[in-house]
């Protein structure tokens, strides 16, 4: 071998592996590789959040709305104070009321102690989605008021939307359904159920067991889909029969003050955080505020230090990365870099939430159906 040649092979042997044809060829598959992973992970990450969106956001969004209506009343508390007085059975027939409501009209509020100590929702009159969305319960239109001889039925969401009837297959007979309209309780007893097509409409008849003849006792009717999460083929119905109704005036069924002070939550209860916000919105605003003025003021004070650190050789290039772009092209030093960009992807989350996912569950057709959605 000449010295010529040896020098060669020294000079092939010292030259960089990245300069090589197939090192280049395989740091771009590599680049290519990471990229198609990100973009896989990020659309993991919206499909979880999607979820979040759908079971818990839509919830938060039907909280809040319920609380808006229950402040707009005049109706009284029964729950105030350190005491609550146990409301005396009233005997002869119930009176009936509302008589008669308006489309979307606040008519009840219902207690369930078998679904938690917080369970409480609005029933308004209606069963359209906008109702089931956000109003809590809707009253079937064509069945019987409180208190009335005949059917009270009344529907809710299964899943989403803070699952109103997400717990149904844990009641159990002799569990209190309790009615409170502005006077009066109604307390029923739950006392079966049944899976059924969406078609038998004969579950909210005025006598479920034998539609065609006139009603004999008082009942209410609670209607709900089934399966839970997935696209509803069958109504899930729960029956239950009237036990007592008892004056608002005179305090609280026994039944919803529990066993050893377990006491049911009632409208004094001004809900949580989230729900009085009703909206991601202002958190939007908040962020995307913080982030401009974070942005521009480490701009100002040091702007882009890493890129020029790597135009100038003084770093390594990087290899192809999404998320490593975006985080390069934040400006200021690395906690300050770091810091935007958590601050830009919670914004970004806040548009999916409040925007984006409202937008996909009203235009995607299967979106739409899986998940109920109605607009305000």
């Amino acid at each position: 071998m000449t010295t010529e040649d040896a020098e060669n092979d020294k000079t092939s042997a010292d030259k960089p592996a990245a300069d090589k044809p197939a090192d280049k060829r395989r740091a771009w598959l590599v680049g290519i590789a990471e990229i198609v992973g990100e973009l896989l992970i990020t659309l993991a990450v919206i499909c979880a959040l999607y979820v979040v969106w759908q079971l818990w956001w839509t919830g938060v969004q039907s909280e809040h709305q319920q609380l808006q209506a229950r402040a707009s009343t005049s109706w009284s508390n029964p729950g105030s104070g350190d005491t609550r007085k146990v409301a005396k059975p009233q005997k002869g027939a119930p009176p009936v009321q509302p008589k008669q409501a308006s489309e979307g009209e606040l008519m009840a509020q219902a207690y369930i102690p078998r679904f938690g100590q917080h369970w409480e929702r609005n029933v308004v009159q209606g069963t359209s989605p906008r109702e089931l969305a956000y109003a809590g319960l809707g009253h079937y239109p064509n069945t019987q008021m409180p208190g009335e001889m005949g059917n009270v039925a009344i529907a809710g969401h299964r899943a989403g939307y803070g699952e109103p009837l997400g717990h149904v297959d844990e009641l159990r007979v002799g569990d209190a359904i309790v009615l409170r309209t502005k006077d009066y309780w109604y307390v029923y007893h739950y006392t079966r159920y049944k899976i059924v097509s969406p078609e038998e409409v004969s579950v909210i008849a005025p006598n479920p067991d034998s539609p065609s003849d006139a009603p004999d006792r008082r009942m209410i009717t609670l209607t709900t889909c089934e399966p839970k999460y997935t696209t509803a083929t069958h109504r899930w119905i729960s029956w239950g029969e009237f036990g007592y109704w008892a004056k608002v005036s005179d305090g609280v069924p026994k039944e919803l003050l529990g066993d050893r002070g377990s006491n049911v939550a009632f409208a004094d209860d001004k809900g949580s955080v989230m729900a009085r916000l009703g909206s991601l919105q202002p958190v939007f605003l908040v962020l995307a505020a913080a982030y401009l003025i974070i942005y521009l003021a480490a701009l100002a004070a040091w702007r882009y230090p890493l890129l020029r650190q790597i135009r100038k050789g003084e770093k390594p290039r990087p290899m192809i990365s999404l998320y490593g772009w975006l985080l390069r092209h934040q400006s200021g030093i690395a906690p300050i870099r770091w810091l935007l960009l958590i601050l830009l992807l919670l914004a970004l989350v806040c548009a999916l939430m409040e925007w984006g996912f409202p937008w996909l569950a009203s235009n995607v057709p299967m979106l739409r159906q899986m998940s109920n959605y109605s607009t305000f």
